[in-house]
């Protein structure tokens, strides 16, 4: 890939094409195995609520921007496929069907967010029958997706403006197309700040235990020639104590209302290192990831999931097969560790504020 100058503005970046997370094609939903990779890019067809649910469950999609685009697609596939019923059994089966995806993943509020946005529709057309409700969820679900692209373009041009020419960032967890509908949160910053020749370099958490540092943003990364440097989680105190850190890059599966954060494990212990060696933080996210309902982190619900996630390294155990786990999927960073929040709409500076040194422009 050609370098562009560094005049190159980020609105003009294209849609990455070798990364297509989600498609919804002849009637038919599919998205990327990422469990698969980075060894093998696979793609698999959700057919029904149950498969779309175990593939949210069991990571084959994740990131929280994603799981809401796929279970809007899920709901309206779900829809058509029932839209022979008498309306009060369609009702039914709809309303079970987002149940189901409800239950997924507690802690990412893009997916409640989505499939609210997919029952207010349903509710607004229900008058119309089975088969226009239907088609009006498949207009509704093309249409998350596609705002969900424009949003990640929009929040990558605020984020790159505010790291200086030459920057080292350090980021964790996934947050590129294979996290979203396609473009990405933290990791669409990186990319935008590499196309307009503000980036040199972008360090990149493993993230364990299931490794999507290592996995899946390595990969991403290298898909577009941004120069990148694979880090262990424990490595990351130790770096920004040695080599010049311009900041910390971190997506959100919610955010408070006072701004406190949920994210991938180890976020916590990034932002504590940041905040001691004066390295701002900046949570890359849609607005759908703010949870207006809840003021404090410690009221957000932590998802903790299956122990043989730390015991093992793919099918390897690395551990006795009887030691005890506890494994969070996410941590809560508070919003006084927060430099700010990057939405669509916006920055929002909290806690640690704008950076003393302006970005140079």
């Amino acid at each position: 890939m050609t370098k562009p100058s560094a005049s190159s503005p980020p609105h003009q970046a294209p849609k990455p094409s070798a990364v297509v997370p989600v498609r919804f094609e002849g009637g038919r939903l599919f998205v990327i195995d990422q469990t698969r990779l980075p060894a093998l890019v696979a793609e698999v067809e959700l057919k029904s609520i149950d498969d779309a649910a175990k593939a949210i469950s069991r990571m084959t999609v994740r990131g929280a921007p994603l799981i809401g685009v796929v279970a809007a697609f899920a709901l309206a596939l779900h829809a058509k496929k029932s839209a022979n019923l008498h309306f009060a059994e369609f009702e039914k089966a709809f309303a079970r069907g987002a149940k189901t995806l409800l239950k997924t993943r507690p802690t990412a509020v893009n997916l409640a967010w989505a499939i609210g946005r997919m029952e207010h529709t349903f509710d607004d057309q229900m008058l119309s029958g089975p088969s226009r409700v239907a088609e009006a969820l498949l207009k509704e679900a093309a249409l998350i997706h596609r705002e969900d692209i424009e949003m990640g373009r929009r929040m990558s041009e605020l984020g790159a403006a505010l790291l200086p020419r030459g920057a080292h960032v350090i980021t964790v967890c996934n947050t590129g197309a294979l996290a979203t509908g396609g473009w990405g949160t933290a990791l669409g910053v990186i990319r935008s700040a590499h196309l307009a020749g503000r980036l040199d370099m972008c360090y990149v958490c493993e993230t364990r235990p299931r490794l999507q540092g290592a996995r899946l943003t390595m990969w991403e990364l290298a898909q577009e020639n941004i120069p990148a440097t694979l880090i262990t989680d424990n490595a990351a105190a130790y770096l920004m104590s040695r080599r010049r850190i311009d900041a910390v890059l971190t997506g959100a599966d919610r955010i408070t209302r006072r701004g406190d954060v949920a994210n991938k494990i180890g976020t916590y212990m990034l932002a504590v290192a940041a905040a001691h060696h004066n390295v701002p933080l900046f949570v890359v996210a849609p607005s759908s990831s703010i949870d207006e309902r809840i003021d404090l982190g410690k009221d957000i619900v932590i998802e903790e999931r299956d122990g043989d996630e730390v015991r093992r390294i793919g099918r390897a155990f690395i551990t006795d097969r009887a030691s005890r786990v506890w494994n969070p999927a996410f941590d809560v960073t508070p919003a006084e560790l927060v430099s700010a929040v990057i939405t669509e709409k916006g920055v929002r500076w909290l806690g640690r504020g704008k950076p003393k040194k302006a970005a140079e422009k």
